[in-house]
């Protein structure tokens, strides 16, 4: 089984003294000590507005210095909400790219339609559509960072004419595609897309593996239509996670960070009723945290043993990767990098033993389903380099409305109403036409 590290980058209040700098840094310093020691992948989450739940509001700007502090760990965005009001599809595949090339290739790309209303008002988005706005936005991002020319789209939710979006990514045809999942009908529309399951559920091992027996029975049926250009089978859930020799010590330092994880969510998505700027949810979580109950996830905050035992039930269901949500609520720096040091040492080692093989052979069984999936994926043609349009630069544009206008076309200088004066320029004779290619 894989094993994932999940930022939330939770700040509780009150946060005078550079709280949300000392955050970011030592969030850093955390992702760069799990590359040293072996985790797999590094998740930040995309949030707006929620205080002291997330303050993970430019994840893709994390992840970029992420990409610089580390060697092999994967950086997952997990996930990149997908409605244009947050993020127009060609600024995702433009900055996916970008982060791709800048880790050599070790981008894991996330989607995600928004579950808040806080957010989703925020930035006018229509609540009843977002599934539909999903599946437009991420089909079309795909698209872009793997056709050239992109051919434009007329969709809608957004518009964009035809374009060679760049840069491309470092992993052809894009990074793996993952979307992320609360329940079950979203897990098995995950797998009908042929893309990768997020569960962000806290869920015991037997019910994990009802839904990733449901997910790969769809992966491996004609109900799997690819929505990208690659398929990306993989079952990955969360759990909290602090590790000490002591039992008792592990869930003192890691319990109340993990419900406060729990707490904020249901704040925001289900029960609470906020008012930005004077809400303090950190206040509010210490009056009732000790009648919050515990959590399934809660299973990995103990000792190496416990810890060991509970996540090799997910291990021996199938699960693909476990998400560890240890940056919680006011759990502290250091006792973080303690946890995942003993978990390198005395948790992992049982963990990874195997996963080589266990990864070829899961591909080997896939690749038969995974090509009559990509065989039923509908495409759009490329277009022929004949067929592509020339797009005029403004001088031309402005050059016409000068001529329109009276004034004498042609020089070395070019009226700029932008810049209110003018631009030096080559002169206009060195560049004729393009001929089109036959």
């Amino acid at each position: 089984m894989k094993l994932g590290l999940f930022y939330e980058h939770q700040c509780p209040q009150p946060w005078e003294g550079g709280a949300e700098r000392k955050l970011l840094h030592e969030s850093l310093a955390q992702v760069e000590l799990a590359d040293r020691l072996g985790f797999d992948c590094a998740w930040a989450t995309e949030h707006h507005f929620l205080e002291e739940c997330s303050h993970s509001s430019a994840p893709e700007v994390f992840l970029a210095a992420c990409s610089q502090r580390t060697k092999r760990i994967r950086l997952g965005h997990a996930v990149c909400l997908a409605p244009p009001q947050y993020n127009h599809p060609a600024r995702v595949a433009e900055r996916l790219a970008t982060l791709d090339l800048l880790s050599d290739g070790r981008v894991e790309w996330g989607t995600g339609e928004s579950g808040t209303l806080i957010e989703m008002q925020g930035f006018a988005i229509d609540v009843e559509n977002k599934s539909a706005v999903w599946r437009e936005c991420v089909e079309q991002t795909a698209d872009m960072m793997a056709m050239r020319p992109y051919p434009g789209f007329a969709g809608r939710f957004f518009s964009m004419p035809m374009r060679n979006v760049v840069p491309k990514p470092m992993q052809a045809p894009h990074p793996p595609l993952w979307m992320a999942c609360s329940r079950r009908d979203s897990i098995l529309r995950a797998a009908r897309h042929g893309v990768g399951a997020l569960v962000f559920g806290f869920v015991e091992p037997h019910q994990a593996k009802t839904w990733r027996d449901e997910y790969y029975a769809i992966i491996k049926s004609e109900a799997c239509v690819p929505i990208g250009h690659a398929v990306n089978a993989n079952f990955a859930t969360l759990n909290g996670m602090m590790v000490h020799r002591d039992r008792d010590e592990a869930r003192r330092r890691g319990v109340d960070g993990f419900k406060f994880f729990g707490y904020c969510i249901a704040h925001y998505a289900i029960y609470g009723a906020h008012r930005p700027g004077v809400t303090n949810l950190w206040e509010r979580f210490l009056a009732v945290k000790d009648r919050i109950p515990d959590s399934p996830g809660s299973g990995s905050i103990g000792s190496p043993e416990a810890v060991r035992a509970h996540l090799e039930a997910y291990a021996a269901v199938g699960v693909d990767q476990m998400l560890f949500m240890q940056q919680g609520g006011r759990i502290e720096h250091a006792h973080i990098c303690e946890s995942l040091e003993l978990f390198a040492r005395e948790v992992m080692p049982a963990l990874r033993e195997r996963e080589e093989e266990r990864e070829r052979r899961k591909a080997e069984a896939l690749a038969p389903y995974v090509a009559a999936a990509m065989a039923r994926k509908p495409r759009r043609p490329p277009l022929d380099p004949a067929d592509v349009p020339e797009i005029e630069a403004a001088g031309l544009v402005l050059e016409r409305r000068a001529a329109k206008e009276g004034a004498p076309a042609g020089g070395h200088y070019v009226a700029d109403p932008t810049r209110g004066g003018a631009i030096p320029m080559a002169p206009r004779e060195i560049f004729p036409p393009a001929a089109k290619p036959r």
